[in-house]
Formats: structure tokens, sequence, C-alpha cells
């Protein structure tokens, strides 16, 4: 007698990405929120029952994306201040709008309209920071996506917090408040090395520790933080929160542009994360990270869009595009960063680095249903001789089809399930009016 499951889906391909295997005519069975198995279509049919079966056998079954590094409700800052050095766009423009506008509901509005567009572009799980995080766990949450809260820490003042204390005991209350969510983990995010003091390092390193969570920094974007460092502190970032013992298994080190090679070992002996971030990186100005030097050392790089306000797009298929070609042109070698060693990245790696890869990032029996279908129908995407290829190099997010976090289903037919989007292009055009008022 066939087992009763929750919902079944039939694909032309599964792409599992551990193991490094391409399943064509398999299926993924899901009972209630946890993937029951990954077998031949024939075999499933003949297994199971499912109250739910979906069909999709022009499409390719990928884990959920995982966006590793954004600030998500900077949606609503998208397009405001373009074509600028990044530290003019942060003091003259960002920072400004910021102190102006930036409140719990536009975080929350903000957020809201980043999980739409990362839902529609197969991103399932991302990890923020941001001020007012309470707001963006709840958005979050209302869309039924799988996120990474940050609990930012910066020393100037802010809408949100007054000094370095009261952004840590607010993201601490935060995090005691939504920790029995099931779709919520937490970071804590000092915002950089130039804004946040030795004092405030210290103190969150400990909350760090005692709490197990990831540290999720802004690091040696660019080359002017780097002089700044050296000038202040006589070292460079990097070596100042080796120092002050940050580095380790949990640190995730953001976009790492400028790396000596004695740095690179460093990040390696430590066991340290780094969220890859090219379209920002590009669109600032900031350089190329050595993402195949870091991969070489067997550091675990994902892949991050950084927010809507310097990218200005939240589309993994992009970065995963953007690391695999940047990487080739750097290096001057065509097999640098392989298409599916750019899909692990936008996947499992991101996972790993946010201590979440025995729950997401691959799919597996046993792991949360967090799962992308990619239409493969399209006359741009014929013929298909290698789907991975296709994903990296061919496929966009307007390809995406599907979309199910913890088995349910929040994008059917490229339709979102849990978000009105009227109601979140009229939340736009408020902010776009409110914020473009001189």
């Amino acid at each position: 007698m066939p087992q009763p499951v929750t919902t079944l889906i039939d694909a032309g391909w599964v792409i599992p990405v551990e193991p490094r295997h391409v399943l064509p005519r398999h299926s993924i069975a899901i009972s209630d929120k946890t993937i029951q198995a990954v077998l031949p279509t024939g075999e499933a049919h003949a297994r199971f029952s499912a109250k739910q079966h979906v069909r999709l056998e022009n499409h390719a079954l990928i884990p959920g994306l995982v966006n590793l590094h954004t600030h998500a409700a900077m949606t609503l800052m998208r397009g405001l201040a373009d074509d600028l050095p990044l530290m003019e766009w942060l003091n003259q423009h960002i920072w400004p709008a910021e102190a102006k506008h930036v409140s719990p509901q536009f975080v929350y509005d903000g957020t809201e309209l980043a999980c739409a567009e990362m839902l529609r572009g197969g991103i399932t799980c991302f990890n923020d920071m941001y001020f007012f995080p309470e707001a963006a766990a709840k958005a979050a949450l209302a869309a039924g996506m799988r996120a990474a809260i940050g609990i930012i820490v910066i020393e100037f003042p802010s809408s949100y917090a007054g000094d370095p204390e009261d952004y840590l005991n607010k993201g601490l209350a935060t995090q005691d408040e939504l920790r029995s969510q099931p779709l919520l983990s937490f970071c804590m995010a000092p915002h950089a090395p130039y804004t946040v003091s030795d004092k405030t390092f210290e103190k969150l390193l400990t909350y760090a520790q005692q709490l197990d969570l990831p540290i999720h920094i802004h690091m040696q974007e660019t080359e002017d933080e780097i002089q700044q460092s050296l000038t202040q502190y006589k070292m460079r970032p990097l070596e100042r929160l080796h120092k002050l013992g940050l580095l380790g298994p949990n640190f995730i080190a953001v976009h790492a542009v400028h790396l000596t090679p004695q740095e690179i070992a460093l990040l390696a002996n430590e066991a340290c994360s780094v969220a890859h971030c090219p379209s920002s990186n590009l669109k600032l100005a900031s350089g190329f990270a050595p993402v195949a030097a870091l991969l070489d050392h067997g550091i675990n790089v994902g892949l991050g869009s950084d927010g809507a306000a310097s990218n200005n797009r939240l589309d993994l298929f992009e970065e995963m595009r953007l690391a695999a070609m940047l990487a080739k042109a750097a290096t001057k070698q065509a097999d640098a960063l392989p298409a599916y060693q750019a899909l692990q990245m936008a996947t499992l790696n991101g996972a790993k680095a946010l201590g979440l890869d025995g729950k997401i990032g691959s799919l597996a029996p046993g792991k949360a249903a967090d799962i992308t279908a990619v239409d493969f129908s399209a006359l741009e995407l014929s013929p298909c001789f290698d789907p991975v290829s296709h994903l990296v190099y061919a496929a966009g997010r307007e390809q995406v089809s599907h979309v199910w976090v913890n088995g349910k289903l929040l994008l059917d037919n490229r339709q979102l399930t849990t978000l009105n989007t009227k109601e979140l292009a009229a939340k736009a055009r408020y902010w776009q009016e409110k914020i473009g008022v001189a």
C-alpha cells in the first residue's frame, strides 16, 4: 500500500547539490515540512500517495537559494544614490536618508518588498543586517521565508538605538522573544571595523560565544577602510579582529575584497566563511574579491546580493553568473569556479556559514523542504545539455516558477501565495514619495 505524503513533486531533473549528481526524471516526496525521499519518478509513484501532486517535467529542482548578505529593508532606497564611491554614498546619501526615514514601519515594508523579490527569484533564506531587526523578522515570518536576523551594532546613534549598549540590548531582546520561531535564526551583526570600537567588539564576542551565534560583518570592502585602520589602529582590520578573538568558524567576512595571501591563509586557518557580493563590489567600484584563492584554500564562500541600494537587485542567479565569470577573468583560467561550485556557493555554502547546513542547502531526506523549481521550457534555454550549466550561465530568476519553504508553497506558478503584490506596490509608491521629498 502506498505511503501517504503531503506533497510529491515530479521534475525533469533534481539537483541535490550534495552529492554532486544530476538526477534526471526524479521526484521529491515531502512529509509536512521535511523531505521524505528523493527517488526516480516511477518508483515515487509506486511508493507514495500524495495529497498534492505537482508535475514539473520541464523543470529543475534545486535547494532554495541562500542570500548570505543583505540589508532587506533597503529595497525602499533602490536607486536612491547611484554611481558614487562607497564612503560618499554612505556619508552623504544613505546615512542621512536613514536618519530621516528609518522606522519599524519602514523596515517592515521594505523587508516585505524584499521577501517578494527574493521569493520570486528562488531565494528561500536571507541573512539580514539592518535597524529594527524585530520588524524585519516579523516581515519574513509573514512572508513565510527563512531568515537569519542580524543583531546590528554600530557606535553612532540612530532612530533605533542610542549607543552600542542599546543596540545590543534591543537586539538580544528580539532574539530572546523570537528564538522559538523555526524559520528564524540570529547573528551578531557589527556593521564594520570602522564603525565599531574594540570595547564593543569584546562585548558582542562574549554574547556570540554564549549564544553560539555567527558574527556577520563587512570586512575589507575598500582600500580606504584599510588605510583608515592602519592610521587609527596601526594594523589592518582583519588583524585587529583576529587579535580581539573574533575570527573562527562562526565568523562571516562580508565582501573581503582586499586580502593579502597571509590574510587568506588566516581565514582558512580559522575556518571562517566569506560572503561574496560580486554585483555590489562592481557597482561601488570596490574591486575584485580573490574568490578563486579563497576556494583553493578551502574557505567556505557563499553568495550575497547586498542591499538593493547598492546592487540594485536581490538576484542570486545574477550573483552566481557574475561570481563564476569574474573568477575566470581574474585568474585567466576558464575552469576557475565551475558552474556546480557556483550553485553550491548559492545554496549549501551559505547554509553552512549560518550554521544551517544540517537543515537546508541541499536536497536530502530529513532536511527541510526548502525547494526552488526552475522552468527550462523557454526557447532561450533550448537545447539543454547540462542543467547545472544552464542554471548558472543561461537561466535567470524569471525562470523560477515554484518555491517551497519548510514544505509550504510560497510561489505557485510564478504567483506569490503569502504576499499581495498590489499592496506591496502601493507601499513602495508611498515610500518613494516620502523619501523623495526634499
